[in-house]
């Protein structure tokens, strides 16, 4: 009767074990030391030998010339424990013996010494299966066994055993298998089996496992009696639904040329050629994810970190050298978030479609670093060779300061527009207190009493229409204005809110020059009723330091400007 590979290679030495180099040494080291713990704990993924090596340590117990480290494999001990049928190596499988009753015959049959061998050896597998009230009756006989028994625990699942268990044994974690070893291995096998396989071919079965001998192996005897004695890499991949390195190739290709449309054209082909939607995002985002890898470290030094052959690596590094590692990251975190929502998706074509989409559309961002930075430099050639218009003379502190870009812009905006005319003598506001004052020139309030109120609407008025913002100047024209406690504030309906913009409202203060006083004012706008008196804002007042430092800081008034918004609060991280 044939016998899969998987069970026919089945190591039968610890030397045959493939890359748990750290779990060997310590039971061979233990074995010949004589110092044999009562229970041990295998942990780690699938196929890695877990069951394998608890077979393996029984052998080394129990053969005629033991305890040892190299069992003979000829005595009646090791043969019968080979072919699983001795009468003291008991494999349990806690997946359906799992009860408290289970386990309480478990302890009764502890008691008893072995038949013909020197150890009783019980190997658990999926020991995480067994219930907490069975784990609580088999705690004690863990803890204290008989002499003659050794107890082996084998779970995928670690942090499921209680730690009142994992604290009585020794716990071994195994480590999922080397792509190298793992391809060296299925090539001897290939060799003993007389079957004729190419390096693609073999990288190709080495990856189907992901670091699984047992599944590598079990593709490989699938992939034998689907190719008879000769496996080629096309062939294989067919078989198991693999992507060729070429036909992901077509993704980054239509990233780099930011076509959309062969992103749906590959998605389209996919469909009709019945491919797995869900398996094609999952290998697109083991390719970006190599791709970053190769990009980064290079064809050489990816050798251990990508699960490629030689070619492949190289070929991966020289894709991944036409994109940045900003791009390649972007890629792969959008190509997870793509497989995972493929998980769940009544329409994967749907999601596929948009999700490659979204790949090409994420190529053609720029980093916020390279917008500003791009954004200063448009900016100084802008400002450079602009003509400034003749002003009158502004006092010393403020012809001390540099202009921002911001009074620049502002500054050609007002010598572009047309200036009302001036009349000789600026007319006052009528004694009446019924009627609204009419808008009057910039400097209205220049040759005004310091103890006089200020008519900060008719002054900003006329500043705003001066500056070509004849909507702001409407707006501020339906609004209160009131200064108080070195803070301009506006009260407008919501219809006008919008239109009043902190930027424009200070550039008609900077416009009125002597008018608007030496002292900056800070400007809060809030909606209400303007024919009611506005709220007393001493209290806010004391608060708003922290944010006019804030505000004032150059960075953030570059990023408001790129980036726009209201600051709704600021606060101190040294106080929090």
């Amino acid at each position: 009767m044939y016998q899969v590979i998987a069970r026919k290679y089945r190591p039968q030495v610890f030397q045959d074990v493939v890359n748990q180099e750290h779990v060997k040494t310590t039971l061979e080291n233990a074995i010949a030391q004589g110092r044999i713990a009562h229970g041990y704990i295998f942990s780690g993924q699938r196929g890695t030998g877990k069951t394998t090596v608890a077979r393996i340590l029984a052998r080394c117990l129990n053969c005629i010339h033991g305890p040892t480290a190299a069992p003979c494999g000829e005595c009646a001990s090791c043969r019968e424990i080979t072919a699983g049928g001795a009468v003291d190596v008991i494999e349990i499988d806690a997946a359906s013996n799992r009860g408290i009753n289970e386990m309480r015959e478990l302890r009764e049959n502890v008691r008893y010494q072995p038949a013909r061998d020197r150890y009783k050896v019980f190997i658990i597998d999926e020991a995480h299966q067994i219930t907490s009230e069975a784990f609580n009756a088999l705690l004690k006989t863990i803890e204290e066994p008989p002499p003659w028994v050794v107890f082996v625990l084998c779970t995928t699942e670690a942090h499921k055993i209680p730690a009142t268990i994992a604290s009585r044994c020794q716990h071994f974690s195994f480590r999922s298998v080397d792509f190298e070893e793992l391809t060296a291995r299925i090539a001897w096998i290939c060799e003993r089996e007389g079957i004729e396989a190419d390096a693609e071919a073999l990288a190709v079965l080495a990856q189907a496992g992901e670091g699984s001998v047992r599944d590598s192996l079990s593709a490989l005897d699938q992939a034998i009696a689907c190719c008879g004695g000769k496996l080629t890499a096309a062939e294989v991949r067919a078989l198991l639904g693999a992507f060729a390195l070429e036909s992901l190739e077509r993704v980054t290709q239509a990233l780099a040329d930011g076509d959309s449309r062969s992103m749906l054209e590959i998605v389209d082909e996919l469909e009709r050629n019945g491919h797995n939607l869900q398996h094609f995002s999952r290998e697109l985002a083991r390719y970006f994810r190599n791709l970053l890898v190769a990009r980064i470290a290079g064809a050489a030094g990816s050798a251990r970190l990508i699960a490629a052959s030689p070619a492949q690596r190289e070929k991966l590094a020289g894709i991944g050298s036409g994109f940045s590692e900003e791009d390649l990251t972007r890629y792969l975190h959008l190509s997870l978030e793509m497989f995972k929502d493929l998980q769940t998706s009544l329409q994967p074509r749907f999601h596929l479609e948009v999700g490659l989409v979204r790949l090409v559309q994420a190529g053609k961002l720029l980093p916020i670093e390279q917008a500003l930075a791009g954004l200063g430099e448009t900016r100084a050639r802008a400002a450079a060779p602009a003509p400034q218009p003749v002003r009158p003379a502004a006092p010393a502190a403020r012809s001390a300061s540099r202009p921002t870009p911001f009074e620049l812009d502002r500054a050609r905006k007002s010598a572009s527009a047309p200036e009302p005319p001036r009349p000789a003598e600026p007319p006052r506001p009528a004694p009446a207190p019924a009627a609204k004052p009419e808008p009057q020139a910039v400097a209205s309030n220049a040759d005004a009493s310091p103890d006089a109120p200020r008519d900060w609407r008719a002054s900003l008025h006329a500043a705003l229409m001066t500056l070509g913002l004849p909507y702001t100047a409407d707006a501020v024209e339906n609004s209160e204005v009131v200064e108080s406690a070195g803070e301009l504030q506006f009260t407008t309906s919501k219809a006008y809110k919008l239109a009043l913009r902190e930027e424009d409202l200070r550039a008609a203060l900077h416009q009125m020059g002597p008018a608007a006083g030496s002292r900056p004012l800070r400007i809060r706008v809030i909606v209400g009723d303007p024919s009611e008196p506005a709220a007393p804002i001493a209290a806010e007042a004391r608060e708003d330091d922290v944010s006019a430092r804030a505000l004032a800081n150059p960075e953030v008034r570059r990023f408001r400007e790129v980036f726009g918004g209201e600051v709704r609060k600021v606060r101190n991280l040294k106080e929090s």
